[in-house]
């Protein structure tokens, strides 16, 4: 049995576990705080931290670009990252943008802020600053998502990709907290919709941090 070490609210391991359950891919999911830097977790991986697939041949991997190009490259079906190389490329700068710009701007703003300080135990609280500058670096990603919806029927081109699992993974981080203003961007409120119904994506709609309790519309498939 293949074990993926990783955090709820994560959103790298998020986009592992989807990939997982959209290959149809049996595993068990470790819990790692990677802040407290477990020897486990450095035993497995240097950088001490997730996402960390380990497979049922003992073979390590890190970081979840690279795991999830294993995956694809390991078990063709259904293909996440396209089977042209025009529509790979494009794949790939989607997952750029969000792993990238979309987590600088507004998941290390806002999540990293309002979540990830509290539960690393960090003084201070939220700093305002940073969160103002999420609050106004959303907007441009979800008119983005429409522009990019208005004119094909996934994020990359008409196959669902990799590319939309990498921001769903992102926004659904985001929408625990209940920041993503999803009636202002009908479209990608209806792109989010879609995915939320999938199979792969519904047992991440069940992740409950203690204490912590996402608001009624996130495991809503009817937002």
């Amino acid at each position: 049995m293949r074990t993926l070490h990783h955090y709820w609210l994560c959103p790298f391991s998020r986009k592992v576990r989807i990939v997982l359950a959209e290959k149809k891919l049996a595993f068990e999911m470790v819990v790692e705080r990677a802040w407290e830097q477990s020897p486990d977790l450095l035993a497995l991986n240097p950088a001490c931290d997730v996402p960390v697939l380990v497979e049922p041949n003992g073979a390590v991997l890190a970081d979840s670009i690279a795991i999830t190009e294993f995956l694809d490259e390991c078990y063709a079906e259904p293909p996440l990252i396209g089977q042209n190389l025009v529509i790979r490329a494009e794949v790939r700068r989607l997952v750029g943008w969000f792993d990238v710009k979309f987590n600088r701007d507004v998941t290390v703003t806002l999540v990293g802020e309002k979540l990830f300080k509290r539960q690393m135990g960090i003084p201070g609280g939220p700093d305002s600053k940073l969160i103002r500058v999420g609050y106004e670096a959303i907007p441009e990603h979800l008119d983005y998502i429409g522009w990019l919806t208005e004119r094909r029927k996934w994020l990359a081109g008409d196959v669902f990709s990799l590319a939309d699992i990498t921001a769903a993974a992102h926004l659904s981080c985001v929408d625990y907290i209940g920041d993503v203003p999803w009636d202002d961007f009908p479209a990608a409120k209806d792109w989010y919709a879609r995915i939320k119904s999938r199979p792969s994506f519904r047992p991440l709609l069940t992740d409950h941090l203690p204490g912590m309790p996402p608001p009624k519309h996130y495991a809503d498939l009817d937002f």
